[in-house]
């Protein structure tokens, strides 16, 4: 598999997270937050996500890409502003010509903690332990970290799986 960028969308903060997985270890290159500015107009805002995920790609060079899917905001103004940045990250890692895979925080979580309703601090830990860290990445760092993990874990299983149908057939 190699190189998985994790991608957590977010109109203030959008959160990535690089991790290569080389045989059953997982190991960090990089992770970081691309934050916009409240009084920017959205559109500049949504630039912004646009530029700095593409040059994250380009600078990383990911094999393939995680991304969370939607949860329910709390409000509809959020859910669009969330939709909209989900939608520039789409269209970068579609630009960019890579297989990607959505996650539901649940099964990030699941994948991760063991448990779908862990909670942040619990993500942050992990995600610390699993890529021996000395200290949690931010809360959004920390999140597309555990996407880029669940998204490892889970096409791993799937290579695994296929390997199996194969060598039985």
């Amino acid at each position: 598999m190699g190189r998985v960028l994790g991608v957590d969308p977010g109109s203030r903060v959008t959160g990535y997270g690089v991790v290569d997985l080389q045989g059953n270890r997982l190991c960090l290159v990089a992770h970081g937050a691309i934050r916009t500015r409240t009084d920017d107009p959205l559109p500049r805002r949504l630039a912004t996500i646009y530029r700095e995920l593409c040059r994250v790609i380009a600078e990383y060079g990911p094999g393939e890409v995680g991304v969370e899917g939607i949860f329910q905001a709390r409000n509809a103004q959020s859910s669009l502003k969330l939709g909209h940045a989900r939608g520039v990250a789409l269209l970068a890692v579609e630009l960019a010509g890579l297989p990607m895979v959505e996650y539901t925080p649940m099964q990030v979580k699941s994948a991760v903690v063991g448990y779908g309703g862990a909670d942040k601090r619990q993500v942050q830990e992990m995600v610390r332990r699993l890529l021996c860290m000395d200290r949690p990445a931010g809360p959004d760092a920390s999140d597309a970290l555990a996407v880029a993990i669940c998204h490892a874990q889970t096409a791993r299983t799937v290579e695994r799986v296929a390997a199996r149908r194969v060598v039985h057939r």
